[in-house]
């Protein structure tokens, strides 16, 4: 079921307050869960329930995507303000140092939130940030293909698209390896969540100058690449493994950019076994 929250943020315009979609289930320590840009909370159904059967899960629709509110006029989507942000969420909601999990944007994410310290691990899923400007590029062309075909498509047409699966191919083959075997109407409701995120171009243009260049020490952190990864490729890990010595890389074969629905099993091994190795929170 999901709930609302709203918050308070540190901006550069001063305090101003934001307000949080999330679904929470489960019990144990915390674990918070990241969607990548243009996606939705949804993205992490295929390992929800796994995760809650050891873990208080959280996942979020980050502002400006989802049924998350936009962030308040003249505030920036950039990594300096969103992940503090969710830290300041997290507090809402009486927890504190969570485990991260996060893809694509909700990776980088992760990252940024463990680095200063924000986390008590961070699984990172083909994260962005450790692009060349050519692959940058690349990709946010890819990511504005998408979310132009998607404000072009009437909902009929979107619907009558979604129930084949060349046409659930045709709509999302760069995220996923196997778009066919998504639900037609989970395929529906993120392509009309891509098009309608408010936060989407915001995103992107924050994300122009964005390398994630520093060290996540002191935690556990896993960095996971789909083997068929079509959006950030997959060469991206060994850099991100370079920035991040201490992390484990892992290779996710059979999966594309969004692997939570490619092989969800694996997926949720990747985030457990990162969450279990963590030290116990001090209580």
């Amino acid at each position: 079921m999901t709930a609302t929250v709203s918050f308070t943020i540190d901006s550069p315009l001063g305090p101003r307050t934001a307000t949080v979609a999330y679904e929470r289930k489960g019990a144990g320590e915390p674990l918070l869960l990241l969607h990548g840009i243009g996606h939705h909370l949804q993205a992490w159904h295929p390992v929800t329930d796994v995760l809650a059967g050891q873990y208080d899960v959280i996942a979020v629709d980050l502002p400006g995507f989802g049924a998350s509110a936009p962030l308040p006029e003249g505030v920036p989507y950039d990594l300096a303000t969103v992940a503090p942000a969710l830290g300041a969420l997290c507090a809402a909601l009486g927890v504190d140092r969570p485990h991260v999990a996060g893809n694509s944007l909700g990776g980088l994410l992760a990252l940024e939130m463990g680095r200063t310290g924000l986390a008590r691990s961070v699984t990172a899923l083909s994260p962005a940030g450790f692009w060349t400007q050519g692959e940058r590029r690349y990709a946010f062309a890819a990511l504005r293909a998408m979310r132009a075909g998607a404000r072009a498509l009437p909902r009929p047409a979107l619907e009558r698209l979604s129930r084949s699966a060349a046409g659930r191919a045709a709509l999302t083959s760069s995220i996923y390896a196997a778009p066919g075997r998504r639900a037609p109407e989970a395929m529906v409701a993120e392509t009309v969540a891509l098009r309608d995120a408010t936060g989407f171009e915001q995103t992107l243009a924050a994300g122009g100058s964005v390398r994630f260049t520093e060290d996540v020490p002191g935690l556990p952190v896993t960095i996971a690449w789909g083997v068929h990864d079509r959006l950030l490729l997959r060469r991206q890990g060994v850099r991100a493994k370079h920035t991040v010595p201490g992390a484990r890389l892992v290779r996710l074969p059979g999966c594309g950019h969004v692997p939570m629905h490619d092989d969800p099993a694996l997926v949720s091994r990747v985030v457990l076994d990162t969450a279990r190795s963590a030290t116990p929170a001090v209580i």
